[in-house]
């Protein structure tokens, strides 16, 4: 097996704002892995705020410990191939992700199989979420309703900027949408623990109906966040509070969350992120599937993923609907709220587009 790296950035038609950063484009490395004539496709997205992974240090990875680790072995190892892959190198799960993804895309494709076939689903459709940006109110509410007519029916707005101008930006959206549409909120780790109960007992007070809020409070706080948990009637959802397994166990342990948001660029790929969801599970904690700003590759990944392991709510894999434009050629397609899977063996990538 051969082992390349591919540097992409894919302009956004539209700013992407948390309280964490402002996105113009999608950065990402993308890894794929020759066999003879096929290739499968990875993707470790550059997200600094976030997993503090570069597409240097990715790039760097994946090009000197994970290949190091993958040689010799042929492309009917992927068990052992997955296993060199998570220890070849400490962090970096970024390009552990994307090689791991790259390394089941290529098993599927071998074998003439979808991945998410490969994986033991028969649906080649899942649902996502689709995510406000901050912004202020009337920006916000515009926005809520252009995307209710774009076909989406879950909406995720961004707050954690100020949190008592996240209650209203919230009372506007809701207003905006009527009562209809699911409506949660991601924090981003913006918040103290007092200003999110505060901010969160406010929406409830006021009929904003949520069905989640994500990382209220900075992802090492598991006692504040269990301290939010305890103190609100929303359900609250770990995000950046969760990478691998050690974290999902000492979320548990703490009573911090109510549930957990798996993404592949956070934990290291499919077979990690298979391991969290049936974790989860066991524990009684539910899940959905997220992306980071991922194009085409990472998100059909996720989106295979959840084919195979259904989630507890709508997952959030809009990432790629952002773009103006696919860097690659095949894969995952829009229709609203739906994401449609190919029906081409692996993720259905059949090149770049730059």
């Amino acid at each position: 097996m051969k082992v390349s790296t591919h540097l992409v950035s894919a302009p956004l038609h539209t700013p992407f704002i948390t309280a964490l950063r402002t996105a113009t484009h999608a950065d990402s490395l993308l890894v794929e892995v020759t066999d003879g004539e096929l290739s499968g496709w990875g993707e470790a997205p550059q997200v600094w705020k976030v997993t503090g992974d570069s597409l240097a240090g990715s790039q760097a990875c994946v090009e000197g410990p994970i290949t190091a680790a993958l040689d010799g072995l042929g492309p009917d190892d992927l068990t052992e191939a997955l296993r060199r892959v998570q220890n070849a190198a400490t962090g970096n799960f970024g390009a552990k992700g994307a090689v791991d993804v790259a390394l089941h895309d290529l098993a599927a494709r071998r074998r003439g199989q979808t991945l998410h076939g490969f994986l033991g689903s028969t649906v080649d459709t899942v649902r996502t979420d689709m995510t406000l940006s901050v912004g202020d109110p009337d920006a916000l509410a515009a926005a809520a309703q252009a995307r209710l007519a774009d076909g989406f029916d879950v909406l995720k707005v961004k707050v954690g900027t100020d949190a008592r101008a996240d209650v209203e930006r919230v009372r506007c959206v809701r207003e905006a949408i009527g009562p209809e549409p699911t409506l949660r909120l991601d924090a981003n780790q913006g918040w103290s623990r007092r200003d999110a109960v505060t901010a969160i007992r406010a929406m409830e007070d006021a009929g904003c109906d949520l069905e989640l809020v994500e990382q209220p409070v900075v992802a090492a706080d598991l006692e504040g966040m269990a301290w939010v948990t305890d103190r609100v009637r929303t359900p609250i959802l770990a995000d950046e509070s969760v990478y691998g397994v050690r974290d999902l166990v000492n979320v548990i342990r703490h009573g911090a969350a109510d549930m957990v948001n798996v993404k592949l660029a956070k934990c290291g790929g499919l077979g990690p992120a298979r391991t969290l969801l049936e974790l989860a599970r066991e524990h009684g904690i539910r899940t959905i599937v997220g992306s980071m700003m991922e194009s085409h590759v990472g998100v059909g990944a996720a989106a295979a993923l959840v084919s195979a392991y259904p989630t507890s709510a709508v997952n959030d894999l809009d990432a790629a609907w952002w773009l103006k434009e696919a860097p690659v050629t095949g894969g995952i397609r829009y229709d609203g709220a739906l994401i449609h899977l190919p029906a081409a063996p692996g993720l259905g990538v059949t090149g770049l587009t730059v």
